[in-house]
Order: C-alpha cells, then structure tokens, then sequence
C-alpha cells in the first residue's frame, strides 16, 4: 500500500545510521513491526493476574 507520510528529517537520519542506512519504506516497515510487538507485549502483560480464581496449573506430569 502507497502512503505518504510527514517525518522529521534528523529522526528519519538517525534511524537510518542505527539500521545500517535502510530504504525508507523497509525502516518504516521495521518500525511498526517493532511498534506492533511492543505494544502486543504490553496488553499480554496487562492480562497477567486478571484471572484471580484459576487454579495453578501444573507445568511437569504426574508420575505414570
């Protein structure tokens, strides 16, 4: 998909020296994948504790 965007020149340069001078279109790609993770990671640790009433599950088996 074609978007033109507006980005500040200096933070568009600096992005650029941290990546290794990647194309516009594949630095703003990596950008909001890194965006999308951060974010998913956030509302996962969100969830953490919002169910007070499970019970512990048990991480090894029994013994058969």
């Amino acid at each position: 998909m074609r978007t033109t965007v507006t980005l500040d020149d200096d933070l568009l340069a600096q992005a650029q020296l941290l990546c290794g001078g990647l194309e516009r279109s594949a630095l703003l790609r990596e950008a909001l994948k890194a965006l999308v993770q951060r974010e998913s990671a956030h509302r996962l640790a969100v969830l953490g504790g919002s169910e007070p009433g499970l019970q512990p599950i048990p991480r090894r088996r029994g013994e058969p």
